[in-house]
């Protein structure tokens, strides 16, 4: 593969560099030039179009080396008017005379207090097109002009050769203004050229990116943008074929909802706060009420205030948890390279008693891989599905609880396996949902209801996920996907 000369250290910013060399990959010919249109960079391809190299060319005026037949100050001007080219006609001066190309030119945004610099991009003239099968043209463009979705295709040096009819409604161009331009001028003043740039890099199976576009009148869309190479019947390649969707709307309800979810989460972390202090006065006057009064009251009165303290501390088991479910994801946290082994070891020491006492047998893995995450978080994690492996696995003989933690891949899958009483399959997502319990735990206690979904919102939060899978009588296996560190 050929590898491209080192930037210039003049373009300054950045952004701007990467800008440059995503560039370079999708239009190989191509020259940099600064403010004084002076040659700051050049490809090799084009380098060696002009039999030169790249020490030769580098700091000659531009006009040394592309010519415009005395139109130079038309050119010129256009460029300062329009801030762009599209296929001007000029002349490339080369070591065998001179070489008919086409010009584009792309402004290189840099410094707010530089000029800036510009990307040349250089196509050859062919002045004859061999002639194809018009009839296969034919039936392809019409199934490309049928689909639904904007559809562009682009040669090896990344010029437009095909856009559908779709591409001209949703981008409301016409086909007549973008065939035959560098793909980068159909994209210049979108907003989203580097994405547009990073997705048309070649990758044997192609590319994805997020394109803002701003139409002629003046609307914005958020275009989801699909590339992939266009291969050819005997296996080599003609360019990439790129898909457009229009996915605004979906952005926009997807931020809509994430601001209804950061809202009703502030509300439930203000009102778990404001429940706090009549809970904590009520558990504090049921205690005093019992040690200065219990001998006075009767059986039943006793009763009733042991009812009213374990309907508080229930309460308070609600609240903590609701407090706990909305803080997570609420600010970032940071990620850590996390051994999930002394998570394990501490967890199984402090279950310790209860597993003795319901004759469980706990199994941990013995050099499992590490995680990417927050070292609380997964204690969490653990911690939640053990316990509730504990209070739902039911009266089972010889129970166990096994814990697993292996790579897939780029993630790490946990997963907590029981061999109790099994789930139903019509349960398998209600168990994740926040209240939802499946029977009472073994104690009798009633649970919360909110352990699972703290741990599908903590998988989540990591860019993971969890699920189950189980049947009535074969036991419960929950999983969990967290980063790969």
């Amino acid at each position: 593969m050929r590898t491209h000369p080192p930037l210039s250290p003049s373009l300054h910013e950045a952004p701007a560099r990467a800008l440059v060399t995503s560039l370079a990959r999708v239009h190989r010919t191509v020259l940099l030039v600064d403010a004084q249109e002076r040659v700051v960079w050049i490809s090799d391809e084009l380098a060696e179009l002009v039999g030169s190299d790249s020490d030769t060319v580098v700091g000659q005026p531009a006009r040394d080396l592309i010519q415009a037949g005395g139109r130079e100050a038309e050119i010129d001007a256009r460029l300062r008017a329009d801030g762009c080219l599209v296929n001007e006609r000029v002349s490339l001066v080369s070591g065998v005379g001179q070489l008919p190309v086409e010009l584009s030119v792309v402004q290189v945004p840099d410094r707010e207090d530089d000029p800036g610099h510009a990307l040349l991009i250089v196509r050859p003239v062919c002045e004859a097109e061999p002639a194809g099968p018009a009839a296969d043209s034919d039936y392809l463009r019409a199934v490309l002009d049928s689909s639904s979705d904007a559809v562009i295709a682009m040669d090896e040096q990344g010029f437009v050769t095909f856009v559908n009819s779709a591409f001209e409604r949703l981008l409301d161009r016409k086909a007549s203004r973008v065939v035959g331009a560098p793909v980068a001028l159909a994209f210049a003043r979108g907003g989203s050229l580097q994405n547009l740039a990073d997705a048309l890099r070649p990758a044997p199976g192609g590319c994805g990116a997020d394109l803002e576009f701003t139409r002629p009148d003046g609307s914005d869309l958020l275009l989801s943008f699909t590339s992939r190479p266009l291969v050819l019947p005997d296996g080599s390649t003609a360019g990439n074929v790129a898909f457009f969707r229009d996915v605004s709307e979906q952005r926009r309800f997807q931020e809509e909802l994430a601001l209804k979810n950061r809202e009703l989460e502030h509300y439930v972390h203000t009102v778990s706060h404001d429940l706090r202090t009549p809970l904590v006065s009520l558990l504090g006057f049921s205690r005093l009420l019992a040690q200065d009064y219990g001998d006075v009251l009767t059986e039943t009165g006793r009763h009733f205030l042991e009812r009213i303290g374990q309907a508080s501390r229930t309460m308070e088991a609600l609240i903590n948890d609701l407090l706990e479910l909305s803080r997570i994801g609420a600010s970032p946290a940071q990620h850590d390279v996390v051994d999930p082994l002394p998570v394990l070891k501490q967890l199984g020491n402090e279950l310790k008693p209860r597993l003795d006492e319901a004759g469980i047998a706990l199994q941990l893995p013995e050099a499992p891989p590490v995680v990417k995450g927050v070292r609380t978080q997964l204690y969490q994690v653990f911690s939640n599905l053990m316990v509730n492996a504990v209070d739902h696995m039911g009266e089972v003989e010889n129970g166990a609880i096994r814990v697993t933690v292996e790579n897939g891949g780029d993630d790490v899958v946990l997963g907590v396996h029981d061999n109790g009483v099994g789930i139903d399959a019509s349960e398998h997502e209600r168990v994740f949902e926040i209240f939802h319990t499946v029977g009472r735990p073994a104690d009798g206690r009633r649970g919360t209801g909110i352990g699972l979904a703290i741990v599908k919102k903590i998988a989540e939060s990591h860019g993971g996920r969890v699920w189950v899978e189980s049947d009535p009588g074969d036991g419960a296996h929950f999983y969990v996907s967290m980063p790969s560190a």
